[in-house]
């Protein structure tokens, strides 16, 4: 799904109008409905400041809208297969069903995309058993960027990292499942 199918998705999820997004945006009343209606037909791509104030504007995280384009079923299985490459994604059969999963002894990526879609199913069980409202599930699926962002795949003043804590947890996690998984050869005496 593209940027502009996004919008527009978040956009009538919120019950706004292009034109009231617009206005909220700060385009002029004349052409508020315009700027939206080409920036949701593609027409028109928003430059990253504009992302993010309509990110911010729908009350979501700017990686919300600026998803990978998989609108294709061959897109979609290009994108599983760079996947399955590069971060640990593996496919396997268990009867009738089949199970995509990351290995994350295949590295430190597969291993931080391991525990974000164990925090997927984690809210998602807790949405399905009642305990969180669909409103809470949502927020926190629109908002993920803020919980588990991935600055490691970019370079950052460990200093000023908010989330080196929890890609610490994450690489401590991971080193210990690994050593479980495969202990050194003892010596012999």
């Amino acid at each position: 799904m593209a940027i502009g199918e996004r919008i527009r998705f978040f956009r009538n999820l919120r019950g706004m109008t292009q034109k009231y997004l617009g206005m909220l945006l700060g385009f002029q009343e004349n052409t508020a409905d315009i700027r939206i209606a080409q920036y949701e037909a593609e027409s028109r791509t928003p430059k990253k400041e504009t992302l993010e104030a309509i990110a911010s504007t729908l009350d979501v995280s700017p990686y919300a809208l600026n998803v990978p384009d998989i609108d294709t079923y061959s897109g979609l299985i290009q994108t599983l297969f760079v996947l399955e490459d590069l971060d640990g994604l593996t496919v396997e059969r268990r009867g009738d069903e089949v199970i995509l999963r990351f290995d994350s002894l295949r590295g430190m990526s597969a291993a931080i995309i391991s525990e974000m879609i164990t925090s997927w199913a984690v809210f998602s069980e807790k949405y399905q058993s009642g305990e969180i409202s669909k409103d809470d599930y949502d927020h926190w699926r629109y908002h993920y960027s803020k919980y588990g962002d991935l600055p490691i795949l970019r370079k950052t003043n460990p200093r000023s990292d908010p989330n080196k804590e929890m890609r610490d947890a994450v690489l401590k996690r991971f080193k210990e499942k690994r050593r479980k998984e495969n202990p050194p050869e003892k010596m012999p005496h």
